[in-house]
């Protein structure tokens, strides 16, 4: 234990002297943009505002600067004296939630990641409602609670083969175990919080992943059918994850069967403390927080951020509302195209693609970032062009050059032959499309790529790829076995026959011998003598 903490510090039992939380920032959420807007929305002009548990620097950071008065409560004794010696005048309290009584409540409490990582070593772990008691008890009357909830059947729990328990690092110090008070979906989060004496004004399902959400949504927006341009992109991938299967196609079934509540990674809920008796007249008359002033969704792509509203998407913070395009993802037509072996689909829609390149179409898309209604495309996101505007062939190239990289590092079935490689399968799509290219077509659409900064790599194959190309592998595999099993039965037979064919020339060889050393064929041979002699003169007198 440091000798001298800073003086914004306080004990309050329970604390883990030598144990770190921000040690390994894997098993913390990264909150990012979206998290951020949700929260500057919801701090008090005039309040307290507390932090529980481990956040990331920059929305600690974010906080202290647009609150009025501020605290946090850490476990980690070593976390605490860093987060006091860069904020100063900040109150930082190190304990457990349990042990922690505050002089005054708060209007805003914040706990992103949980409740997880507030106990201590010192005492067993309580259960998760008894800790959300324990939390509730903190918020003033009309106060509201940010709470972070880990779904244990989130998407990510069955695309990621790692144990999400155990993933190696040091805030894994305890494993989360069973506890029958822990939500297993939004309707018994909603169970928890009104035991706690909160309303629900609003439950966020968090995607692509816990580690770094990039959209929350909440679930009036989930209840409608929201686009494919909207939930194509909230797949995770990439990174050193190890892929049970593609997080691309599972994601959309999720969303397609209208489980992205349910299955999401983790919930963001808004509760409110009901305010006391002699003020509940006022309040329902006007609510001092109604669900109406928080967004219905916020999404990042990129470095923009985008507010979902009733009609379609608003980039903030001043950004004019536009309508989300309609249709399915253009990669997804072709894929399934591919699929079915349906050459003349494929065909036609890159005909209309290059097409529509040549009318002026988006330069940045992707088959990835296109969707098509029938009749006309739309970018999902645009995005800013380069300087120079390169020709709609080249421009094509990449696109079905980053289409053909997928489709053969995904594995997907496709009517041209295996072997094939990305470029040879780019060069045969540009030719469907009627707008032959070549090798040097080819090398500019990379180098386009590249300006675009979004170059096409080949993701590492998901563990479902791998059993896949291992099951073909072994059906070639016994083929060749059954092949090689038949030569050599043949080989074999051809060998017998060899070998009978030779000892029959032997014996014949030695029969011949013999019958040489016999005193017939040597007088046989020694009267045949003077008759060819006699023929040869008499051919020789008569020519």
């Amino acid at each position: 234990m440091n000798a001298e903490a800073p003086e914004n510090v306080r004990l309050i039992g329970g604390e883990m002297l030598l144990w770190s939380d921000m040690s390994n920032m894997g098993g913390i959420t990264d909150w990012r943009g979206a998290a951020l807007e949700l929260i500057r929305r919801l701090i008090p002009p005039s309040g307290r505002v507390l932090l529980v548990g481990p956040h990331p620097q920059g929305l600690v950071d974010e906080v202290v600067s647009q609150a009025p008065s501020a605290a946090v409560l850490l476990r980690s004794y070593p976390d605490a004296c860093a987060l006091g010696e860069r904020h100063r005048g900040l109150a930082v309290f190190c304990g457990r939630l349990e042990a922690f009584a505050a002089e005054e409540p708060y209007d805003l409490v914040l706990a992103l990641d949980g409740l997880l990582r507030t106990h201590s070593a010192e005492a067993p772990a309580a259960a998760w409602r008894e800790s959300l008691g324990a939390l509730a008890g903190l918020i003033a009357p009309g106060g509201r609670l940010v709470l972070g909830v880990r779904n244990d059947l989130g998407v990510d729990r069955f695309l990621e083969a790692r144990p999400a328990d155990r993933e190696g690092g040091d805030d894994q110090w305890e494993p989360h175990g069973f506890d029958p008070t822990y939500p297993g979906g939004p309707a018994a989060l909603d169970r928890g919080l009104e035991s706690a004496g909160l309303s629900v004004r609003r439950c966020y399902a968090a995607y692509p992943a816990r580690q770094a959400p990039r959209a929350l949504l909440s679930r009036e927006a989930l209840d409608a059918d929201l686009p494919d341009a909207l939930t194509f992109p909230l797949s995770a991938r990439g990174g050193d994850r190890m892929l049970v299967a593609d997080p691309l196609q599972l994601t959309r079934l999720v969303f397609r069967h209208r489980l992205g509540e349910e299955l999401a990674p983790l919930w963001l809920a808004v509760a409110t403390r009901p305010p006391h008796d002699t003020e509940a007249a006022t309040v329902a008359t006007h609510p001092p927080h109604d669900a109406d002033e928080l967004p219905l969704g916020l999404v990042e792509e990129g470095t923009a951020l985008y507010e979902l509203t009733g009609d379609g998407v608003r980039r903030l913070p001043d950004g004019e509302e536009r309508p989300i395009p309609a249709g399915r993802v253009v990669e997804e037509i072709l894929v399934e195209a591919c699929a079915r072996e349906d050459v003349q689909a494929v065909r036609e829609l890159l005909r209309k693609l290059a097409g529509w390149l040549e009318a002026g179409g988006d330069v940045s898309a992707a088959t990835d970032s296109l969707v098509y209604d029938g009749e006309r495309f739309a970018a999902t996101s645009p995005a800013a062009g380069p300087s120079m505007p390169p020709e709609p062939k080249v421009v094509l190239c990449r696109i079905l050059w980053r289409f053909a990289v997928r489709l053969l590092a995904a594995g997907h079935h496709h009517p041209w032959p295996w072997p094939l490689e990305a470029d040879q399968l780019t060069l045969t799509l540009c030719g469907m499309a009627e707008r032959p290219c070549g090798q040097g077509d080819l090398d500019r659409a990379r180098k386009l790529d590249a300006e675009l900064g979004c170059p096409g790599e080949e993701h590492v194959p998901t563990y479902r790829d791998l059993l896949g190309a291992r099951d073909r592998l072994a059906d070639q595999l016994t083929a060749a076995l059954a092949r090689i099993s038949r030569l050599e039965t043949k080989l074999s037979y051809r060998e017998r026959e060899l070998v009978r064919a030779k000892a029959k020339l032997r014996r014949s060889q030695r029969k011949a011998s013999a019958y040489r050393k016999t005193l017939g064929y040597r007088l046989s041979r020694r009267l045949a003598r003077p008759r060819k002699v006699a023929r040869r003169v008499f051919r020789l007198l008569s020519g």
